[in-house]
């Protein structure tokens, strides 16, 4: 499996909690900061027809996970 791209912020706490959770399962992954680049601000909002929920966690497959709970999180790595 490639590394998922994680897109976030640094000043959300539900990024910091999903990305807790990946180190914690010792997931590889790529952290993209939505503020600090604008093409990643623009493929967020395309995937969210317009909006930009962060994280959005996006996986090799094509699927992606918006704002997940951890549960959420979970069961899409253990597929």
């Amino acid at each position: 499996m490639s590394e998922p791209i994680v897109y976030g912020a640094g000043w959300c706490p539900d990024v910091r909690r999903s990305r807790a959770l990946l180190d914690r399962e010792g997931v590889e992954y790529r952290y993209v900061d939505v503020e600090a680049d604008a093409e990643a601000e623009a493929r967020v909002r395309s995937l969210q027809d317009g909006a930009r929920r962060i994280p959005t966690i996006v996986f090799d497959d094509g699927t992606f996970l918006v704002e997940p709970t951890d549960e959420a999180l979970s069961a899409h790595l253990a597929r």
